[in-house]
C-alpha cells in the first residue's frame, strides 16, 4: 500500500514538470519572435538567399518619381533601381520600406537572354532597338538607367549562366541560340539600321560585328537594315533574333567536271577587267558587283543565293543532236532537231549533225557574260550558227556529194564552224555528219543504179568463173596431152634401147661368124697346105672371097647406120627376121589400154619372145 501511494504521488509531479518545461518553452520561443521583430522594427534587417534578389520598394519619400518613370535612382518612393544581394541588410524598416525577394534569373546552357526594358530613355524614331550601355549584363539597373539606357527591346543579350537583375525594371525572355550546321550557310536579314542605300538589294558588308553578334558595332559602323551581303558559316552564335533574322540555305556544290561563274548583284564597283573591245557587261575580280572573273572550281562553297547567282559550266566536251530521236543526259540540246537543207540539184533532205565542243575554265565566265548561260550559247548562237551553215553550204553541192564525201563535207563544217564560234570564246572539237535522209525517189533511183552495178558484178563475176573454168579444163587437157607424150617419150626411149640391145646382139653374131669364119679360113688354110699346093691356092681365093663379103658387109652396115642412124640396126633386125621367116605380126592384134599400143611395140614384143625361144633351144638343134 505504502509503494502504490508513492507512485500515485510521483505521477502528477511529472507532469507537472512536463508542463513547466513546455511553457518556459513556448515563452523562450515567444520571446525571440518577439526579439526578431523587434529587432527587425527596430534594425530593419533582411535576409537575402543565395539564389534570391532583392528588390525594394520605398513606401514614400520626399520626393516623387518624374512623370513617365517606373523606377527610382534617387531615392522617390517607389520600386528602387538598386537591388539587395545575397546575405544580411539592416535598415530597411518594414513601416518604410517592403523588400520582395525573386529568383534569379536563370540562362540555361544553348540559350540566350532578350531583354525587354520598362523604364528609360525613349528610342530615336529610327531604331527599333535599345542601345547598349555599360550596366553589368543588366545585373546594375541604376547604371543603366544613368548611362542613358532607353525602354523598349534591349540589343544586347545574356549568354548561358545566372543573373541577379531588377526584374521590376527589365523583362527577360530565353530564345534559342542560332546554329548553323556544317553543310548550312546563314543568310541574315537585319531589322535594325539605316536604310538600304538606293538601286542595292542587299546591304554592304560591316566589319567588326563578330557575324552579327555586336549590333551595336554593326549600325555604328553604317549598317543598313534588310538583307545582308554578309553570311555567317557553320557554328554557334548568340545572335538576337530581334535584331537579325538568319536563313538556311546549303552550301552551293559545283560537281566535277563543271565550273560556277558567279553573277553577284551585290558588291564593291571593282575595275572592269573585260578590255575595251568586250562590250557584253562587266568583268570584275572576286567580290565585286558583275560577273567574277575567277570561276568556282569543283567543291562546295558558302555562297548567299539570294543575291547572287551562279551558272554551272561544263568543262568536259559537250556533245550536241542536230537530231529528233537523241537528245544528251545534260539536256542542253534538247530544243535541237534535225537540220533540213537543199540541194543544188533541187532535192530537200534531212541531216542529223553532232558539234562537239569545250569551254574552257578560264574563258567561262567571258562566255556566261555574253550569253547568260550555257542553254543560251546552245540556242541563241550555236543552233543558228550550225544549222545555217549546212542550209547555206548545201545549195553549193549536189546531194550526192554529202552521200559519197561525207568526210570533205564535214572537214568543211569543222573549219567553218571553229572560226566562228571562237568569237563567243568556245572551242570547237568536231563536227559530225550524221545520218543523211535523202528524197525517197532519189533513194529509188540510186536503189536501182546500185542493183544494176550489182548484177553487173554478178555477171562480171560469171564470166570471170566461166573463163577460169575454160583454164582450167584446157589446163586439164593439156596435163593429159603432156601424160601421153611423155608415155610416148618412154615408149620411144624402150624402143631406142631394145634396138640397141639387138644390135649388140647382132654385132657379137657378126663376130663369132668372122671368127669361126676365120677358124675355118686358117683350118682350110692349114689343111690346103697339107694337102696340095692347088687346094691352097683355092683356098686362098675363097677366104679372099669371105673376107671381101665380110668387108662389103661391114662397110655396108657402117654406112646404113650413118645414113639412118638407129633406125637402121632395126632394119636389119626385120631383114634378119625376113630371113629367118618368122611373122612381123601375129594373126590377131589386140589393142588396148588408155594410153594404146602401136603395131610397132606389138613388133618389138613378138621379136622379143622368138629370141627369148631361141636362146632356150639346145645346143645340137640349129
Amino acid at each position: 500500500m505504502h509503494g502504490a501511494g508513492a507512485a500515485v504521488c510521483v505521477t502528477p509531479k511529472r507532469e507537472e514538470n512536463e508542463m513547466t518545461t513546455l511553457f518556459w518553452t513556448l515563452a523562450a520561443g515567444a520571446a525571440l519572435v518577439l526579439t526578431v521583430l523587434l529587432s527587425q522594427v527596430l534594425f530593419g534587417w533582411v535576409l537575402i538567399r543565395e539564389d534570391q534578389v532583392g528588390h525594394v520598394v520605398k513606401k514614400f519619400g520626399s520626393r516623387q518619381l518624374p512623370a513617365g518613370r517606373i523606377v527610382a535612382i534617387e531615392g522617390e518612393a517607389g520600386y528602387q533601381a538598386a537591388t539587395l544581394p545575397p546575405g544580411l541588410h539592416f535598415w530597411f524598416w518594414p513601416w518604410m520600406y517592403r523588400v520582395d525577394k525573386k529568383n534569379v534569373v536563370r540562362i540555361e546552357p544553348g540559350k540566350i537572354g532578350l531583354v525587354v526594358a520598362k523604364d528609360g530613355a525613349p528610342l530615336a524614331a529610327d531604331r527599333i532597338l535599345a542601345r547598349r550601355v555599360e550596366c553589368d549584363n543588366f545585373q546594375n539597373a541604376e547604371s543603366f538607367l544613368r548611362n542613358g539606357g532607353q525602354r523598349g527591346k534591349q540589343s544586347a543579350v545574356l549568354t548561358a549562366g545566372m543573373y541577379r537583375i531588377n526584374l521590376v525594371l527589365f523583362e527577360v525572355f530565353t530564345a534559342e541560340v542560332t546554329t548553323i550546321p556544317r553543310d548550312k550557310v546563314g543568310i541574315v536579314t537585319a531589322f535594325d539600321g539605316s536604310p538600304m542605300p538606293k538601286g542595292e538589294m542587299a546591304a554592304p558588308v560591316v566589319e567588326g560585328h563578330a557575324s552579327f553578334q555586336e549590333p551595336e558595332v554593326f549600325l555604328a559602323g553604317g549598317g543598313c537594315r534588310g538583307l545582308q551581303e554578309q553570311i555567317i558559316l557553320a557554328g554557334q552564335y548568340n545572335l538576337n533574333p530581334w535584331f537579325a533574322e538568319v536563313k538556311l540555305t546549303d552550301l552551293f556544290e559545283v560537281p566535277i567536271g563543271w565550273v560556277g561563274v558567279v553573277v553577284s548583284f551585290v558588291g564593291k564597283e571593282l575595275k572592269d577587267i573585260s578590255g575595251e573591245a568586250f562590250t557584253h557587261g562587266n568583268i570584275v575580280p572576286r567580290g565585286g558587283k558583275g560577273v567574277w572573273s575567277e570561276p568556282l572550281y569543283p567543291g562546295k562553297h558558302p555562297l548567299n543565293m539570294d543575291c547572287m547567282r551562279v551558272e554551272l559550266v561544263p568543262t568536259t566536251n559537250i556533245v550536241l543532236n542536230w537530231a529528233n530521236a537523241r537528245t544528251e543526259a545534260h539536256k542542253l540540246d534538247e530544243k535541237l532537231s534535225t537540220i533540213s537543207v537543199r540541194s543544188r540539184d533541187g532535192f530537200t533532205f534531212n541531216l542529223d549533225v553532232s558539234q562537239i565542243i569545250n569551254i574552257g575554265a578560264p574563258k567561262a565566265p567571258w562566255v556566261i557574260s555574253r550569253v547568260g548561260s550555257v542553254k543560251n550559247l546552245v540556242n541563241q548562237v550555236l543552233e543558228p550558227l550550225v544549222g545555217n551553215y549546212f542550209r547555206n553550204s548545201a545549195q553549193n553541192y549536189i546531194v550526192l556529194d554529202f552521200l559519197s564525201a561525207r568526210s570533205e563535207r564535214q572537214k568543211e563544217a569543222r573549219e567553218h564552224i571553229s572560226k566562228a564560234i571562237a568569237d563567243y570564246d568556245v572551242q570547237s572539237v568536231d563536227s559530225l555528219i550524221g545520218d543523211i535522209t535523202p528524197p525517197q525517189s532519189l533513194m529509188d533511183t540510186l536503189t536501182a543504179r546500185k542493183l544494176a552495178e550489182e548484177q553487173k558484178k554478178t555477171y562480171e563475176a560469171e564470166r570471170e568463173a566461166q573463163e577460169t573454168r575454160k583454164t582450167l579444163e584446157a589446163e586439164k587437157a593439156l596435163a593429159e596431152k603432156q601424160r601421153e607424150l611423155v608415155n610416148e617419150e618412154q615408149n620411144i626411149l624402150i624402143a631406142q634401147r631394145r634396138a640397141q640391145s639387138a644390135v649388140r646382139q647382132a654385132e657379137g653374131e657378126s663376130t663369132a661368124i668372122s671368127t669361126r669364119a676365120a677358124g675355118e679360113a686358117e683350118a682350110i688354110r692349114r689343111r690346103g697346105t697339107a694337102e696340095a699346093e692347088i687346094s691352097a691356092v683355092k683356098g686362098e681365093n675363097e677366104a679372099r672371097a669371105i673376107q671381101a663379103v665380110g668387108l662389103a658387109r661391114a662397110e655396108a652396115a657402117r654406112k646404113g647406120v650413118e645414113a639412118m642412124g638407129e633406125y637402121y640396126g632395126i632394119l636389119q633386125i626385120f631383114s634378119i627376121l625376113a630371113e629367118k621367116g618368122i611373122r612381123l605380126t601375129p594373126d590377131v592384134l589386140v589393142g588396148g589400154g588408155a594410153a594404146g599400143g602401136t603395131a610397132s611395140d606389138a613388133v618389138l614384143a613378138l621379136l622379143a619372145a622368138q629370141m627369148n625361144r631361141a636362146g632356150a633351144r639346145p645346143a645340137g638343134a640349129a
